[in-house]
């Protein structure tokens, strides 16, 4: 199958795409730049570059795919988390990027389209487990989530299927989010006693391939749900501090509406995508090895 991949240069698409390839299928990265064609092209990818302004020019960039896969965002990590103006980026990449990747997918005729999305879009779950029948909880902070979604089921019909991947947050080898581990800045937020979802990054790849395969609907995706408690002990722990507190209900009111969907305690599911595909996590459980690659212990 040759698919076409947008953010393949971001923290998803770095495991995608090798993911796509090893699966025997053809990458195709759309790049709006030509350094971050040549970013796509070092994992594998044929890079197509252009604009996404103009529909047609870029229904023309999907021709002879069989499907795309939108991972555009730009997510910040930390405290920017919690800025009124972090988001700005990716909320529009979710909202009229969606609207402009599947309108150039009308248009060059592809007949399915997986789209990325997070598990945050839940209601606190307290400790009940939480699946893809669960409530949702729409701020001013979830919403642009909510309306990509919403794009994709609009697009799904007898012939088109449209896939939403609900991915727990990612765990990576990232510099960035390295940085923040090592100066003590937060890395949750909620009470200790709460659930988080989380994803490797190298379990999302795998999970976009079985996702090639799946009938039309939501899917969450992610290893099995995590204390924070005991997240932030294996954070700790992963670069020599004694203690690592997530951020307190408290300060996530004062930080505002943007920060709430943090504090969720979300126990997710993952059973309904496994059911469908076959996909099980290479690693199912959070633990220090998922860090230690990339993160560097504080001396003494």
């Amino acid at each position: 199958m040759r698919v076409a991949v947008t953010g393949s240069t971001g923290v998803l698409g770095r495991s995608v795409v090798p993911a796509l390839i090893d699966g025997g299928h053809d990458v195709i990265a759309l790049a709006r730049t030509t350094e971050r064609g040549r970013i796509a092209e070092s994992l594998g990818a044929t890079a197509r570059v252009g604009t996404w302004s103009d529909v047609e020019a870029f229904a023309a960039q999907l021709d002879d795919c069989d499907a795309v896969c939108n991972l555009a965002s730009h997510v910040p990590v930390g405290y920017a988390k919690t800025m009124p103006w972090s988001r700005r980026a990716t909320d529009a990449l979710r909202t009229e990027g969606v609207r402009r990747v599947l309108a150039a997918a009308r248009s060059a005729g592809i007949r399915r389209v997986i789209q990325e999305s997070a598990s945050c879009l839940y209601a606190d779950g307290g400790d009940e487990w939480i699946n893809e029948r669960s409530s949702l909880c729409i701020n001013r902070a979830t919403e642009p989530i909510s309306v990509g979604e919403s794009l994709v089921q609009e697009f799904t019909c007898e012939s088109r299927t449209g896939v939403v991947l609900r991915f727990g947050a990612v765990v990576c080898n990232e510099d960035q989010l390295h940085r923040v581990v090592r100066t003590g800045h937060v890395i949750g937020a909620g009470s200790p006693d709460s659930w988080a979802h989380v994803v490797h990054q190298d379990d999302v790849g795998p999970a976009v391939v079985a996702a090639l395969t799946a009938p039309s609907g939501v899917y969450n995706v992610g290893a099995d749900p995590v204390r924070r408690a005991e997240l932030c002990e294996i954070y700790a722990d992963a670069i020599g501090r004694k203690h690592f507190d997530p951020m307190g209900s408290l300060l996530a009111k004062l930080s505002g509406e943007r920060s709430e969907p943090l504090t969720r305690s979300l126990r997710v599911s993952s059973s309904s995508f496994h059911n469908h595909t076959g996909w099980i996590p290479r690693h199912p459980e959070f633990d220090v090895s998922w860090l230690l690659r990339g993160i560097t212990p504080r001396s003494a």
